[in-house]
C-alpha cells in the first residue's frame, strides 16, 4: 500500500491561505456578476442562434458597477442588439437597454431598470498592479453561469487590437482561465476589487488572456453613463505604416525609423484644409515623434479638437509643418 505523500504544515497553511483568499473573493463578487444574453441581426451575433431563424442570439457577462443599475461589460458582447436580457445571481432575468458602446476600447455600458438590491462592485488602481499577484475572473463561460477561475496576473502594459482596428494600450494579462462567456466580466485582486474586465483569449494557447486595464474602464464607463459615448478627434487621413531610409532619417534628423505614409485624404477634413497629400510621410504631430498609424490614434483625443497643433510631414526631399486643427469625430 502506498503512503499518501505528507504535505509539509507550512505548505498547508499557505494553501490554505490562498483558498480562502479565493473563496472570499468569490463570495464577495458573484453577487454583482451578471450573465448577458443578446438579440440581433444574424449578422453581428457569432454564437449560434437560438430561437427564431431570423435572430442571432449570444451570450456574454457583466457586472454591476452602479446600486441603480448601471453594468459594465464589453462591446463585442452587446453591439448591433437588438434585446438584451440580464440574469442575476439570485435567478432574477431582467431586460436592460444600451446606454453606451465604444467599440474602440472593447467597453459599453448598460441599465437595467426593474430589479431592486443590486450589489455594485468598486475598482482598484491598476496602475499600482504587480506582475505575479492574484487575479481572480468571475464569469459565465459556455453559459456555466457564475464560474470562478483563479491564477496571477501575467504581465502589464501589453496592446491589444481592437474589432475598428484601433489599439488598446495598458491591457492586462492574466492566466486565470477564461473562455467565450467570460467577455466582460471582471478580473479581481485579493480585495474583491476590479483591476480588470475579461476581454479576449488567445486560441489554441493556453493560460494566455487579456482584460482591458482598471483605470481604463473607469474612465471609459464614465464617459458613456454620461454621454452616451466617448468622443475621439481625428484629422482625415487614410495611411499606413512605412519604414524610412537610413538616409532620410539621418538627413531630416528624424527620431523615428517609420512614419505613416498617406493614402488618401478625406475631402473637407482636417488633413486637407491643413494641405495634406496623398503620399506624404507623417513623422511627427506636435513635438510628438509618429512612428505609426497607433502613435497618431493614441494622440487624437477628444482635448485635441479644436486646438491647433503642427503636423510634420516628408514630401519629396523636404520636410515640411503644416499646421493643422483636428475635429470631434462624429
Amino acid at each position: 500500500m502506498i503512503e499518501a505523500a505528507r504535505v509539509p504544515e507550512r505548505d498547508r497553511e499557505l494553501l490554505d491561505d490562498y483558498s480562502r483568499t479565493v473563496t472570499a473573493v468569490a463570495e464577495s463578487v458573484s453577487p454583482s456578476v451578471v450573465r448577458i444574453d443578446v438579440e440581433g441581426p444574424p449578422a453581428q451575433r457569432n454564437e449560434r442562434r437560438r430561437g427564431r431563424p431570423d435572430q442571432a442570439a449570444g451570450s456574454g457577462s457583466g457586472f454591476v458597477v452602479t446600486p441603480d443599475g448601471f453594468v459594465l461589460t464589453n462591446s463585442h458582447v452587446v453591439s448591433g442588439a437588438r434585446r438584451i436580457t440580464v440574469s442575476l445571481l439570485d435567478g432574477r432575468r431582467v431586460p436592460a437597454h444600451l446606454v453606451g458602446d465604444d467599440p474602440d476600447s472593447d467597453l459599453a455600458v448598460v441599465r437595467v431598470h426593474a430589479a431592486e438590491d443590486l450589489t455594485s462592485i468598486g475598482f482598484a488602481d491598476s496602475s499600482a498592479l504587480k506582475v505575479g499577484q492574484i487575479a481572480v475572473a468571475v464569469g459565465n463561460p459556455y453559459g456555466f453561469d457564475c464560474t470562478v477561475t483563479a491564477g496571477v496576473v501575467s504581465a502589464l502594459g501589453r496592446s491589444l487590437r481592437t474589432k475598428t482596428g484601433r489599439l488598446i494600450d495598458d491591457i492586462v494579462q492574466t492566466d486565470a482561465a477564461l473562455n467565450p462567456g467570460n467577455s466582460g466580466g471582471p478580473l479581481c485582486d485579493a480585495h474583491g476589487r476590479v483591476i480588470g474586465v475579461n476581454t479576449a483569449v488567445i486560441l489554441p494557447a493556453q493560460g494566455i488572456c487579456f482584460a482591458i486595464a482598471a483605470n481604463t474602464a473607469t474612465f471609459v464607463m464614465g464617459k458613456l453613463i454620461r454621454e452616451g459615448r466617448i468622443r475621439r478627434s481625428y484629422i482625415g487621413l487614410a495611411g499606413q505604416n512605412v519604414p524610412l531610409h537610413r538616409r532620410v532619417v539621418r538627413y531630416h534628423t528624424l527620431g523615428v525609423e517609420s512614419a505613416v505614409f498617406v493614402v488618401s485624404v478625406e475631402p473637407g477634413s482636417p488633413a486637407a484644409r491643413a494641405g495634406v497629400r496623398d503620399g506624404d510621410l507623417v513623422v511627427a504631430y506636435g513635438d510628438k515623434p509618429i512612428a505609426s498609424i497607433d502613435d497618431l490614434h493614441r494622440l487624437l483625443t477628444e482635448e485635441q479638437a479644436g486646438t491647433k497643433s503642427a503636423l510634420t510631414v516628408i514630401r519629396g526631399v523636404d520636410k515640411m509643418t503644416l499646421p493643422i486643427e483636428p475635429a470631434l469625430r462624429r
